[in-house]
């Protein structure tokens, strides 16, 4: 496999020692910490001209979270799903997608309401999750679509 085209990063505090990482947007395999070799939590901004490397050829399943600035409920679960995702560091990658800037990928997905939550694995959506949750919904929901019970809506 190339080696990935994205040059953005981001850094991250590993959660185990603190230390400071840059964690790509897209790899061929899951962000570690450089101190404790830890998975570090993998989160992300796509749009429609990186989509596909950062989730469609992640190495993990993908939890996508189409949202827009000016939408509340996104604001309100958008904490929700970071947490989820340091929890599950190493498990899934977190890939947010700002849909007033991603049209390509609002029409793709047939996105017609924001929070739009999905879960991607090898490019194939597993599962689909409209509108706004609380945490405990959302987490049951994730492992349903992990475990190959996903819904779509």
């Amino acid at each position: 496999m190339s080696a990935p085209t994205t040059a953005r990063t981001s850094v991250v505090a590993c959660v185990n020692c603190g230390k400071k990482n840059r964690v790509p947007a897209a790899a061929d395999s899951i962000p570690k910490c450089g101190n404790c070799h830890r998975a570090l939590a993998w989160i992300v901004d796509a749009g429609d001209d990186d989509f596909a490397e950062v989730a469609e050829r992640s190495p993990v399943p993908v939890l996508v979270d189409l949202w827009a600035t000016w939408c509340g409920p996104c604001r309100m679960v958008s904490p929700a799903l970071e947490r989820i995702a340091t929890d599950r560091a190493g498990q899934i990658k977190l890939v947010k997608v700002d849909v007033d800037t991603a049209p390509k990928l609002s029409q793709r997905f047939e996105v017609r309401a924001v929070p739009t939550l999905m879960v991607l694995r090898d490019g194939q959506v597993l599962a689909r999750q409209p509108g706004a949750a609380p945490e405990p919904a959302l987490r049951s929901w994730l492992d349903q679509a992990l475990a190959g019970k996903g819904t779509s809506a």
